[in-house]
């Protein structure tokens, strides 16, 4: 029989591990909840021991759905930008403001509440909310109703950005919301603010009613298709293991593979940890079983030097791409117009057209960055970079 130092070993360290693996060097063993972590070991060993299966596969289609809205949604301000401030004459920055304002709120909200309320109510809920708004503010019959409005479509979409994990249609959403944006707003919309009325400038409520409609459908197959199993981590996290050992369970029931995975050997780092130490060491579960927000939450993502390190060259970079990418799509439609009066021609067909063709070229950028990543000498540092320095020097 293992002695309580043989099977801690097994559990909290040790360079060769038969059954978590190698310890995950960023904690460096000072993680704020070492049970949690030796957990989720198991958990990610069962997982990988169950493989790629028809559920993963699915899932993989169904959370794309999700990232379909990320890229869809915050492009519409822009895309619309022209012919609403046509109509209802207004500065051009306060709708993106608007509609940013919201994807900040939505991501804040639902990605800490993945971590209060678990993953599946933040899955199914957030395109939902994007759908119905959507819609809603296709009807807008003034600015501020079109920008609150649209700034709950960023609540909803907002929430997607954190929660799915697939990423599927990624490479064919910019072109299909301006192949549907090109015909609706070039035919529907006034030429100029000179008597613009809601009846002959119907284009951009024309394509918000097609992306919300389309964005209500895809919901309705996510939520009425499709099961969502929770995650098993969050159910370890807030203490119900039986729950997690059930997931992984019914994961490998759907995809026809075998699990031995058990109740008792989940529970076994929590028992050891318990014998090695009071229970009264002063650490904190990453998760509450009481499902309560605290700025723990938050804290533990700075919970040792590299974690730390970590997060904010994550959070800095993201907020990077998140300024350089809105500014460009929110803007570019107001700027190829404003630029096609200065040489000629700056009608809303030639406009959106020039926008298709921009998206489409950039459609075999994300298939040759998805093989980049796989050669050894280039890698996911070597991708980034060379995208980096193209995009500064463009």
């Amino acid at each position: 029989m293992s002695t309580i130092g043989d099977v801690s070993e097994t559990y909290f360290g040790g360079a060769k591990n038969s059954v978590m693996g190698p310890p995950i060097d960023l904690y460096d063993d000072a993680y704020i909840d070492p049970v949690y972590q030796a957990k989720a070991r198991i958990l990610n060993r069962s997982i990988q021991d169950i493989g790629m299966g028809k559920y993963q596969w699915r899932l993989f289609v169904v959370a794309g759905f999700g990232w379909f809205a990320d890229s869809v949604w915050p492009l519409l301000s822009g895309l619309i930008l022209t012919p609403a401030v046509n109509e209802f004459h207004f500065d051009g920055p306060f709708l993106s403001l608007a509609s940013n304002i919201g994807l900040f709120v939505g991501g804040l909200v639902w990605g800490l509440g993945c971590d209060i309320w678990g993953r599946r109510w933040s899955f199914n809920l957030t395109l939902l909310v994007a759908g119905i708004f959507g819609l809603v503010a296709g009807g807008a019959p003034n600015f501020v109703t079109l920008a609150v409005f649209m700034s709950f479509v960023g609540v909803g979409v907002g929430g997607n950005m954190p929660v799915d994990a697939a990423v599927f249609l990624v490479f064919i959403d910019h072109p299909f919301n301006l192949v549907v944006a090109w015909p609706l707003i070039a035919n529907y919309s006034c030429a100029s603010s000179e008597d613009c009325s809601r009846s002959n400038n119907m284009g951009w409520r024309y394509l918000l009613f097609v992306l919300g409609a389309l964005t209500l459908f895809l919901w309705g197959l996510r939520f009425f298709v499709f099961s969502l199993l929770e995650s098993p981590r969050f159910l370890t996290g807030i203490g119900k293991d039986e729950e997690a050992v059930a997931t992984i369970r019914r994961l490998a029931e759907y995809n026809g593979e075998p699990c031995s995975l058990t109740v008792e050997e989940l529970e076994a780092p929590g028992k050891i940890r318990e014998q090695q130490f009071s229970a009264a060491s002063g650490r904190r579960k990453i998760l509450s079983e009481g499902s309560n927000f605290a700025i723990d939450h938050i804290k533990a993502l700075f919970a040792t030097p590299k974690m730390a390190w970590s997060t904010s060259l994550l959070i800095a970079v993201w907020g990077m791409i998140g300024l350089a990418s809105t500014l460009y799509n929110n803007f570019l439609p107001y700027i190829l117009n404003n630029r096609g009066v200065t040489f000629g021609d700056g009608s809303l067909y030639i406009t959106y057209r020039n926008q298709v063709i921009l998206s489409v070229v950039g459609i075999p950028a994300a298939l040759l960055a998805g093989w980049a990543v796989e050669v050894s000498y280039i890698g996911r540092k070597g991708t980034l970079a060379i995208a980096s320095g193209e995009y500064r020097i463009s």
